[in-house]
């Protein structure tokens, strides 16, 4: 197959879900994974029902064994199938008819890119910087708990917030809501790191793709996500984010972390000369 997808859904909106396929279905996906990690599998009749129902998988998890994996299981099927592309989306994602065909062609002009997000916009059309450095602990306390005003600029940065509009760029962590991976990378990287049940197993995979193939920012072509924030307003989710957040610096390194520092140093020097250039 040329291109698979999957969904991890947990008690998920079902209009939300239905236009996610939707988006899947137009863009002619061979096969799409539903990993549905609900207490119940009420979802499955909305599957049955939707135009995507012949191409789409629905495979039960009510043990909810956490996001990574989940999509784990559906990675592992595109790994026997010798799948070229996989696509991992949240189901609160939708783009216009076309994208996906844009960004494969790019994929295959370029293959030493293991790991693409395109340029990714709430419904209201803001920016979402979902593309970012590799983050320190600093970074990650100071987006939530430091006053606004002494954090603004580290989360600017953060977030390469002030990059140049429409670049491409190799840059280390893509946030995990739209991750489009060729396969054949993912069989030297590994897949998700299961030790994380939600959060930072985005983080982890980006970077060890970005250690052996490029990861791009390609913001020629848009997509939305109504992104809910869920650890924002929730103690529960906060508590999963932050006992996985020390899982991922305990692997990595807290303060010392020579990948990180030389990842991030190097796409900050290339959005410098490509400002230069602007």
């Amino acid at each position: 197959m040329k291109l698979t997808a999957s969904i991890v859904t947990y008690k998920t909106p079902r209009e939300e879900l239905w236009t996610c396929l939707e988006s899947l279905r137009r863009d002619n996906v061979d096969c799409i994974y539903i990993i549905d990690n609900s207490p119940d599998d009420s979802l499955r009749n909305l599957i049955a029902s939707h135009p995507a129902a012949g191409i789409i998988e629905y495979i039960g998890r009510h043990d909810n064994p956490g996001y990574g994996t989940a999509h784990n299981i559906a990675l592992r099927r595109a790994l026997d199938e010798n799948t070229r592309y996989h696509l991992v989306i949240n189901s609160d994602v939708y783009f216009e008819s076309g994208t996906l065909p844009k960004i494969m062609g790019y994929m295959d002009l370029h293959p030493k890119t293991g790991l693409i997000q395109p340029r990714i916009i709430s419904p209201d059309g803001s920016e979402q910087f979902s593309s970012r450095l590799i983050p320190t602990p600093f970074d990650l306390i100071g987006r939530r708990f430091m006053p606004g005003f002494l954090s603004t600029s580290r989360n600017r940065r953060y977030l390469l917030a002030d990059r140049p509009p429409h670049t491409t760029l190799n840059i280390p962590y893509h946030q995990g809501s739209f991750m489009f991976f060729r396969v054949e990378t993912l069989k030297k990287s590994g897949l998700f790191d299961e030790r994380f049940f939600m959060y930072p197993e985005d983080i982890d995979i980006s970077r060890r793709i970005h250690a052996i193939a490029s990861t791009i920012y390609w913001p020629e072509v848009t997509v939305t996500h109504a992104h809910r924030a869920s650890s924002y307003h929730s103690m529960k989710m906060l508590r999963i984010h932050a006992i996985n957040m020390i899982k991922y610096f305990n692997k990595w390194g807290w303060f010392i972390d020579p990948g990180r520092r030389l990842y991030n140093q190097q796409i900050l020097n290339d959005i410098a000369e490509a400002k230069h250039f602007h």
